[in-house]
């Protein structure tokens, strides 16, 4: 594949990614729940054009050290500052039962997982493809995960935060697995800090509006 050819099928990503995952949230998901298949057919197609590798997916082992050190740092400060504010504002103490269980953790953790996938090994990659300049490429994809929390006030400016984070930090140590375990531990600490009236159970999309 030229490099021509390769920028425009990046483009191409970039812009169905930005445009069909809200679509998804908000109305696909209601009037054409099968609708989800296609992401991980156009995701693998994706890949395969592109001519992806373990290595460029973050789906690999050998820098797991180094990227888990870099990732640490910024993760463990995100959760001072959360259990900081959880303090501060009283957040309880006595958490649902069953939160801090395997089986939440396993699941939110399997999540938070296919959530880099879509940001990293498929966003950020071909952001980076359009451009080299790690910064821009980490701040767009930031943005478009961002608004696929839409209208949550909580999530919104966090996720425009962690997920510029997050996409700087691949692009520097690609390994994914060290930011879904950090994503999935700010993630409940997002949780505990804020009063759920605000977050609504961390919903986003119609969801958000529902009782909870």
């Amino acid at each position: 594949m030229n490099a021509r050819l390769r920028r425009q099928l990046a483009l191409l990503d970039v812009a169905a990614m930005a445009a069909l995952v809200p679509w998804f949230i908000w109305q696909l998901q209601f009037a054409w729940p099968s609708f989800w298949l296609i992401f991980p057919v156009w995701l693998t197609a994706s890949f395969l054009l592109h001519r992806d590798t373990p290595h460029t997916l973050g789906w690999r082992a050998d820098n797991l050290g180094s990227a888990t050190r870099r990732a640490a740092v910024y993760f463990l400060l995100a959760a001072v500052l959360l259990l900081a504010i959880g303090f501060v504002r009283g957040a309880p103490t006595t958490l649902p039962a069953g939160f801090w269980s395997f089986d939440r953790l396993w699941r939110y953790f399997a999540f938070c997982l296919l959530q880099q996938v879509a940001l990293n090994s498929f966003l950020m990659n071909r952001l980076l493809t359009l451009t080299q300049r790690q910064g821009l490429a980490a701040f767009c994809a930031g943005i478009i995960f961002a608004a696929a929390h839409w209208p949550n006030p909580v999530l919104v400016p966090s996720t425009l935060l962690g997920g510029t984070l997050m996409a700087w930090l691949f692009a520097r140590e690609r390994n994914l697995l060290p930011l879904a375990v950090g994503q999935s531990v700010v993630g409940s600490l997002i949780w505990w800090a804020f009063p759920v009236d605000w977050h609504h159970g961390l919903r986003v999309g119609p969801g958000y509006y529902r009782s909870f």
